[in-house]
């Protein structure tokens, strides 16, 4: 049609996000789906349900049983106007392999294949630990909750939570209040509004300082098997997991398992004997878990202890990041950028600068170790993870 232009260039995160909003995928269906191909060759035999049969019995029972759906359903779905949508909700997108995955999810035995976020993801280099609980917390377990928090957060450590009621929301707030490392948050669903409403103040907080994260794209319900699902990231994020207050079964335990799997130290909070949120940290504590009795015992886990104070995010608990700062264009390039891959078409849009400004802003980046391009599209680096005196980035080619 005479006016039209050409197709618009989508990131194969876009077509990643039309896959993940279609009912019952998870992470273990969405990589099945990948071995037919690239996404948006995946996505084309998804609408035409042409999926084979063999690959439809890999997968997950509850995925199988839905799959005939999926065709009504992603006829309904526009990759580019999801993927517009994350722009203007400010959702990043990063998929693994790419320069912005989060470093420390890279060798996760179950890394998800796309992580949507909110705020910042680099906050997730400094030290992390996890602390779940209940939702039905007491008094007592909500303020060794908010104290941990507290207390962790000042001593440059991130503290990572699920954002639920209860034990969640109390070390967030801690975390928030102490103005120390920013806290980040896993969530189960879309993150146009994550977490439960009455946390939507907490959540534009964390979102505002630290991160929040989610597999699910925007507009996808938390529903409740995506939950069990978001408990393995919180593991593995985390360097320790800490259980305040919990039954004996339910999420908390399920987060347990999965940092077991992945060999994280487990803490718990003693409770007393008498209290029905009790029964599960006191089972851990019989079991063998290690003893929360202050932050103390959680920061010589992190080889950090003695930092309990004002240290804050810049203090000696944080991971420093080794490339410089960037200045004049290039900085304004890598604020446009974000973590949404992007065309040199689509940044010389929203900058404004001409091409040639542009291009040598963004080789200045990819100099400095900012940005990297791959497949006609400019992606950020994730900040590097300083280990033993040596920085390591999460791109990897896969």
């Amino acid at each position: 049609m005479i006016g039209d232009g050409p197709p618009e260039v989508l990131p194969h995160e876009a077509y990643l996000a039309a896959l993940a909003s279609l009912d019952r995928v998870g992470p273990a269906t969405l990589r099945a789906l990948l071995t037919l191909g690239d996404p948006a060759a995946v996505w084309e035999r998804v609408r035409a349900g042409r999926l084979p049969a063999a690959l439809v019995a890999t997968f997950p029972p509850a995925s199988a049983a839905v799959v005939g759906t999926w065709p009504g359903l992603a006829r309904g779905i526009d990759a580019a106007v999801l993927w517009k949508r994350c722009v203007r909700l400010g959702v990043g997108a990063v998929s693994l392999g790419s320069p912005g995955y989060p470093v420390a999810l890279v060798d996760d035995p179950d890394p998800p294949v796309l992580l949507f976020h909110l705020g910042d993801p680099d906050v997730l280099v400094a030290p992390r630990v996890a602390i779940v609980g209940t939702r039905r917390a007491t008094g007592y377990g909500l303020r060794q909750a908010r104290a941990l928090g507290a207390e962790l957060a000042q001593a440059g450590v991130c503290v990572v939570s699920g954002l639920a009621l209860g034990i969640d929301a109390a070390a967030h707030r801690g975390a928030i209040e102490a103005a120390g490392a920013p806290p980040a948050a896993v969530v189960g669903g879309g993150l146009e509004s994550p977490g439960p409403v009455r946390n939507a103040r907490l959540a534009r907080d964390i979102a505002r300082t630290g991160v929040i994260l989610s597999e699910a794209p925007p507009g996808v319900t938390a529903l409740p098997w995506r939950f069990p699902v978001r408990n393995r990231i919180l593991a593995g994020l985390a360097q320790v997991v800490v259980v305040v207050e919990s039954a004996p079964v339910g999420g908390s335990m399920l987060t347990v398992q999965e940092a077991q799997t992945r060999d994280r130290p487990v803490l718990a909070v003693p409770g007393p004997v008498d209290s029905l949120v009790s029964q599960g940290t006191n089972l851990l504590l019989g079991e063998g878990a290690g003893v929360c009795a202050g932050t103390q015992d959680v920061l010589c886990l992190l080889s950090l202890a003695g930092l309990v104070g004002p240290v804050g995010p810049a203090g000696p608990a944080a991971m420093v990041d080794p490339r410089p700062q960037p200045v004049g264009p290039a900085a304004r390039v890598l604020d446009e950028l974000g973590w949404r891959p992007s065309t040199i078409e689509q940044l010389a849009l929203r900058t404004g600068m001409g091409l040639r400004g542009l291009s040598a802003a963004i080789g200045r980046l990819e100099q400095d170790g900012w940005a990297v391009r791959r497949g006609g599209f400019v992606e950020r680096v994730a900040r590097a993870e300083v280990r033993e005196g040596k920085a390591t980035v999460a791109y990897r080619r896969r």
